[in-house]
């Protein structure tokens, strides 16, 4: 396709939300035609899936649910958002995908990796991101973020959403598994240390998406 596609991952509390407001803005002052959107999401139906996932009340829901909740997801979200952007040649930045899917199913919660990528071949077919940034936080302190996410003047902590509730142990599980993914592919996948200052790691994360749009045929964008 003609356009490019970067993705964003990382465990929770690592400051994706942050990061991609941060390079949305870098990327359209740059002059890119950009599509910015998130999985699950991104479609009607995505964020309605997206909620029955991520809802804490759902207690009893298994990791194969999951695995398939997230693909019927991501299956609206290509077919409505991603592919067709990227025929138009926009630029897409999207906050998550099957990476993740990997990461908290598969190296978290222990689904066999092979029937994952099979799933995942069905779904996306040959369509792979052109880059990965995976922002890198010890999950202890990731968790501490969360917990202490949205405290205002009430200091009231924000609700933690379903994964977020998982144990410690879970997210030691799910940073291994996006450290060994970006060992596998390290063309595609860049890891940014997220302990800093939201402005460092930012600057890191601009480094490697300069580094990119310098060497990559679909990362020219607009002059």
């Amino acid at each position: 396709m003609a356009g490019c596609f970067i993705t964003i991952e990382g465990v929770d509390g690592s400051g994706k939300s942050t990061q991609v407001q941060l390079l949305e803005a870098y990327l359209r002052r740059k002059g890119y035609d950009l599509v910015v959107t998130q999985e699950p999401g991104g479609t009607v139906i995505g964020d309605q899936l997206r909620q029955v996932i991520l809802d804490s009340a759902h207690t009893g829901m298994t990791a194969l649910t999951e695995v398939f909740l997230y693909a019927a997801a991501r299956a609206q979200h290509l077919n409505e958002v991603i592919e067709p952007a990227l025929r138009k040649g926009k630029t897409v930045l999207c906050s998550r995908f099957y990476d993740s899917t990997f990461a908290y199913q598969g190296y978290g919660a222990g689904v066999d990796l092979e029937v994952l990528e099979q799933l995942n071949h069905f779904v996306v077919g040959d369509l792979r991101p052109d880059l990965t940034i995976v922002f890198d936080l010890d999950p202890g302190d990731g968790l501490r973020r969360v917990a202490e996410r949205g405290e205002s003047g009430g200091g009231q902590p924000a609700l933690k959403d379903r994964m977020e509730r998982k144990n410690l142990s879970f997210h030691e599980k799910v940073r291994k598994g996006f450290l060994e993914l970006a060992s596998k592919e390290p063309d595609r996948i860049k890891i940014v240390k997220a302990d800093g200052d939201k402005t460092l790691v930012f600057a890191k994360a601009c480094a490697v998406i300069d580094e990119f749009l310098m060497h990559s045929r679909c990362g020219r964008g607009k002059p």
